[in-house]
């Protein structure tokens, strides 16, 4: 099981308020007992079937179901934290709900082309059938949310587009190393300065596009992260790049500070990593869509290419290398200073303590 954003949010919500039971579809024990060791958690009647499959994609159908069983009447305040199926808690009138959503889910809207002609159900009609009735559910569970959170105005306006609800919102806090992050003792496996990239490995993550794009240029390119893309990103890649894999926190910090700059490749609805980057004082090369829009200042902590094509990776690599002295290392960890797990916790109480009120 991998960290990504939303976990790390579910992690934060957990430090705001520790005596809380977290409600989940299921999990495995070994990583959430490390994650959030003494944490509370309930997961659904899915639990037993992940452990059978170890593998949540069979469950897909199952899910807004899973969401509709928790009994959760005991409560009056309810958090979810959600890209999918966690906006159709049902619950009791006095009960206000609270939902941090990561973005609508994708493969709903915004992404249902891609998604059919990338998911292994056959015949295309049935994937096509499978999207319309979830779009039902999805947007009729959205009007059981008191008051969503976006992660970014990105996200808050595909809310309005998509459910037609407004909300506020609460970028998510980041592990940065202007805000407490100590430097490991670890030496990189790259002696060289290096860009970087780190994502699960995706085909929608674009990260192939970087490979071909750092393997034609010859430059060093690491790439940390796993999924179901490593193993055809390893035979494309030309001995310039590194593949690595999992890398834990501690050394991933020397990952950061060694290299020469970031990338990011792919569109996101936010995108915490190049954020964890620029805390170090490393610009970024980002796809000029999606949340980096909202933080990425060309010249100042980053630049933007506007294709997703690894001739136009290139161009802009080359770009960004050329004029790499012109960076202010200082101005781009400042940049990052509104992302703190402090400004996060006070947002997200002031939110409870306004929807609670009304």
């Amino acid at each position: 099981m991998g960290v990504g954003g939303a976990e790390n949010v579910a992690k934060e919500f957990h430090k705001i308020f520790p005596s809380s039971p977290i409600y989940t579809f299921f999990h495995d024990e070994n990583f959430t007992s490390k994650f959030i060791p003494g944490a509370d958690i309930r997961p659904s009647f899915l639990q037993k079937y992940y452990k059978r499959l170890g593998s949540h994609k069979l469950l897909l159908p199952l899910m807004p179901s899973a969401a509709e069983s928790f009994d959760l009447s005991e409560f009056d305040l309810v958090i979810s934290s959600s890209a999918y199926f966690c906006k159709g808690l049902i619950l009791r009138p006095h009960t206000t709900h609270i939902c941090y959503c990561h973005s609508p889910t994708r493969q709903w809207w915004d992404w249902q082309s891609e998604y059919r002609k990338e998911v292994k159900i056959t015949p295309k009609w049935a994937a096509s059938l499978l999207q319309h009735f979830m779009r039902i559910w999805d947007r009729h569970a959205s009007l059981r949310v008191d008051h969503f959170i976006a992660n970014s105005e990105n996200v808050r306006k595909r809310i309005k587009k998509y459910y037609q609800q407004d909300s506020s919102v609460i970028y998510p806090p980041i592990k940065t190393y202007t805000n407490g992050t100590t430097k490991a003792n670890h030496k990189t496996s790259v002696s060289e300065k290096y860009f970087l990239i780190v994502s699960r490995l995706y085909k929608h993550k674009n990260v192939d596009i970087a490979v071909k794009a750092f393997s034609k240029l010859g430059w060093p390119l690491v790439v940390i992260g796993n999924g179901p893309e490593k193993k055809r990103l390893e035979k494309i890649a030309e001995k310039n790049v590194t593949i690595l894999g999992f890398v834990p926190d501690d050394e991933l910090s020397q990952y950061y500070e060694n290299c020469l700059a970031f990338v990011m490749p792919q569109e996101e609805d936010f995108g915490i990593t190049p954020i964890e980057a620029m805390s170090y004082g490393k610009p970024v090369l980002a796809l000029r869509r999606g949340g980096a829009l909202e933080y990425i200042k060309e010249g100042i902590n980053g630049e933007f290419f506007d294709d997703s094509h690894p001739d136009v990776l290139a161009y802009h690599a080359m770009l960004m290398k050329k004029n790499i002295e012109n960076y202010n290392s200082d101005e781009i960890k400042n940049s990052t200073s509104i992302f703190t797990q402090e400004i996060f916790k006070n947002h997200i109480l002031n939110i409870i303590k306004q929807t609670v009120q009304t």
